[in-house]
């Protein structure tokens, strides 16, 4: 008797069985792999959690590598989408097309589950570990503190050409030489006394100076100069 407990429910045929008919089954599996490879796509009938499972040895849009889910209507709530069986360990790219704006929520077994937003793609695996399966998430992620979210500015940093404006959350960081950079309309915020700036945001008003303030701790514009009477001891010290 053939079986289906693989991760793609191919026909394993029984060794000496469909003698003279093996041939289509062979056809059949290879005919499934490369579904396994393919975009497909599955519609949620209700507004309520679904169950898609890989049927044996038959094609369905649910073998396929990218699965597109769309709904019959519009969710209402966050719903769950289950793949079954929950023993096939496979990869998929989960589209949530569905309409209502909702997550819908990836699950094998009573294991961990992943969310997909509405109009988002994620890549997960499930571990086929029957009813406790898992689905996991496998988008590929990247290390780094910031994310930069536009590029720009005028100029050549280690050969990497700026148009417009850098705009970073988080921390920046340029190797080699910033050029052509216009100071007064390309470059906002403040540079740290740290760093050879003022930390500050303004200029004072007429007559002040720069000064450290009280605590010693950052500039500030106070007085400039000397007082009157202080102008008059001096003179008076000093003979004039």
């Amino acid at each position: 008797m053939a079986t289906y407990v693989n991760n793609l429910r191919l026909k394993e045929i029984t060794t000496g069985d469909e003698d003279g008919t093996w041939g289509t089954s062979t056809n059949t599996n290879l005919e499934l792999i490369t579904d396994g490879f393919s975009y497909g796509t599955k519609q949620m009938s209700a507004d309520a959690n679904e169950t898609f499972t890989m049927p044996d040895a038959t094609a369905d849009a649910t073998r396929g590598f990218y699965l597109k889910i769309t709904s019959a209507g519009a969710l209402t709530a966050t719903r769950e989408v289950t793949l079954g069986p929950n023993t096939v360990s496979k990869v998929w790219l989960i589209e949530n097309a569905t309409t209502g704006s909702q997550i819908i929520t990836i699950k094998q077994g009573s294991g961990a589950t992943v969310d997909v937003a509405n109009g988002s793609k994620v890549m997960v695996v499930t571990d086929g570990a029957g009813a406790g399966a898992a689905v996991l998430n496998a988008n590929p992620t990247e290390a780094g503190a910031g994310t930069v979210t536009s590029v720009g500015g005028t100029g050549t940093v280690n050969g990497i050409s700026l148009s417009g404006t850098v705009t970073t959350s988080g921390n920046l960081t340029l190797g080699g030489a910033l050029t052509g950079v216009d100071l007064t309309s390309q470059v906002t915020g403040t540079l740290p006394v740290a760093n050879g700036g003022t930390n500050l945001t303004s200029l004072g008003t007429a007559g002040q100076a720069l000064v450290v303030n009280s605590g010693g701790s950052a500039l500030e514009y106070g007085s400039a100069g000397v007082s009157a009477g202080l102008s008059i001891a001096l003179a008076m010290v000093m003979g004039f």
